[in-house]
């Protein structure tokens, strides 16, 4: 249902497309953008939440939905769909164009730098569009009239660069409740992190009489590299050489014993503003692992072989007695850090998109996060030599080397900061790591089948096949 309010706005809005065209047009529209979250499930329907005409500026309007979207089985899931409205099309525009009847061209708005000038100012102003609230942190404001543009390719959501000095990221999907990365990027602002970039600015609604987080707006890392790519160089680098990694220019074992220390940090001031708890080893996280391993292979069938050596590795990791939880990142590899001049920074708190919100504010071993981070040099490592019909058995051990390597720094340098180094807790690390390459797995097989065989390969090293 379209809130009232937003109904008597939309009543000024003559030039706009109606809402009940929109939702018809969505739900074929949805399904195709990098960031819709239900892929694989139909589609039965689309109906707005919300519909806030949030201006106009040089011929152009922005409309904000808030759309609810049925899927197969009953599921229902809720989608933030800024769109630009035009008279006529914008060639650059036209692969985000929303087929709609009619002689209005819309479009994703946040491929248009006039609508996200828009929401630059709106954050400047600090006030209320219709049912968006525009907050700022305390004592940090946003200047107006910065110009934006879109930040690299989509994934679940949506960042755009304000001025070269604000990085402004929509959460594509949105539920009701406090947006872990929010919450943690103020936790961490209260401690005087210097591994993230400060928070600036975030937009809320309270639509429907219920708290959804829609974005963020925080200090743009200029000069900054993601660490996927600086990782990735450096793969490239090895490969082509005969050379020893640690007679390279490009090694990054330095580089990961960095990131192992600032990761430690992280955690050290997440766990010193909210706290730490003790828990079981043997305990519900650990059986969530083998429900996952199972469901998941109804996705992808050949984990089925993989299940009695994967009971066996969680079983170990329950023996393990007690582990200290706390909040941690809950979804962190090398495309969610990057490389500064200075320093690594640690970025897109907001967990794991496929589990639920309060799931991904509850506390976890910081396992989990070395675990994303192991899973993701192994990717590095190997991704390169995906689809190579002539890849050697030397490469792929030189590239298998590569991923132990800065794995093994990578721990080091957690060590060092921790006094505690991960390793020591092999069997439960191990556990976090075969969940994570069964998630990706299941990721690959619904979004990039080509990709399957990184997970999977890590599957069977983490729970091998018994020959009998």
């Amino acid at each position: 249902m379209t809130d009232s309010a937003d109904v008597n706005a939309e009543s000024r809005e003559t030039a706009l497309p109606e809402t009940a065209l929109l939702e018809v047009a969505l739900v074929s529209w949805l399904p195709q953008q990098r960031w819709f979250a239900a892929k694989g499930s139909a589609v039965l329907g689309v109906s707005a939440a919300s519909r806030v005409h949030l201006g106009s500026r040089h011929g152009v309007d922005a409309v904000h939905l808030l759309v609810d979207v049925e899927l197969a089985g009953g599921l229902v899931q809720q989608y933030q769909v800024p769109l630009g409205v035009r008279a006529e099309p914008v060639e650059e525009l036209l692969p985000w164009q929303v087929p709609l009847p009619g002689s209005l061209f819309v479009y994703d708005g946040l491929r248009d730098p006039e609508i996200i000038a828009m929401y630059s100012d709106a954050l400047a102003s600090a006030g209320s569009i219709g049912s968006i609230d525009f907050r700022t942190v305390p004592g940090a404001g946003v200047d107006a009239g910065m110009a934006g543009r879109v930040l690299g390719a989509e994934q679940s959501n949506t960042s755009v660069i304000l001025g070269e000095a604000l990085l402004l990221k929509l959460f594509r999907q949105v539920a009701v409740g406090v947006n872990p990365d929010i919450e943690l990027h103020r936790a961490l602002a209260e401690t005087g992190c210097t591994y993230v970039a400060p928070l600036r600015a975030w937009m809320e609604t309270g639509s429907g009489g219920r708290l959804s987080m829609l974005g963020m707006a925080q200090d743009f890392a200029a000069n900054s590299a993601e660490g996927w790519t600086t990782a990735l160089a450096s793969v490239r680098d090895l490969l082509a050489s005969d050379r020893p990694p640690e007679d390279m220019d490009s090694d990054f074992a330095d580089e990961a014993r960095e990131l192992g220390a600032a990761v430690a940090h992280v955690h050290a001031d997440l766990a010193g503003q909210l706290g730490t708890a003790e828990r079981a080893a043997a305990s519900e996280a650990v059986d969530e692992i083998v429900e996952r391993v199972e469901s998941a292979a109804a996705v992808v069938p050949a984990l089925t072989d993989h299940l009695p050596a994967a009971r066996e590795l969680i079983a170990r990791a329950e023996s393990a007695g007690t582990t200290t939880v706390q909040r941690i990142h809950g979804d962190l590899h090398l495309g969610q850090v990057l490389r500064t001049p200075s320093t690594w920074l640690l970025i897109d708190f907001e967990g794991e998109p496929a589990k639920p919100l309060e799931e991904r504010r509850q506390m976890d071993s910081p396992l989990r996060d070395i675990a994303g981070m192991l899973r993701s040099f192994d990717y590095a490592a190997h991704h390169l030599l995906l689809g190579d019909p002539d890849v050697t058995e030397e490469t792929y051990a030189r590239a298998s080397g590569w991923a132990a390597r800065n794995s093994a720094a990578f721990c080091q340098g957690y060590a060092e900061v921790s006094g505690t180094d991960p390793r020591n807790e092999a069997a439960l690390l191990s556990a976090y790591e075969l969940d994570k390459a069964v998630y990706e797995a299941v990721y690959e097989a619904r979004n990039r089948p080509t990709w399957l065989d990184l997970p999977m390969r890590a599957v069977g090293r983490l729970a091998p096949v018994s020959a009998e």
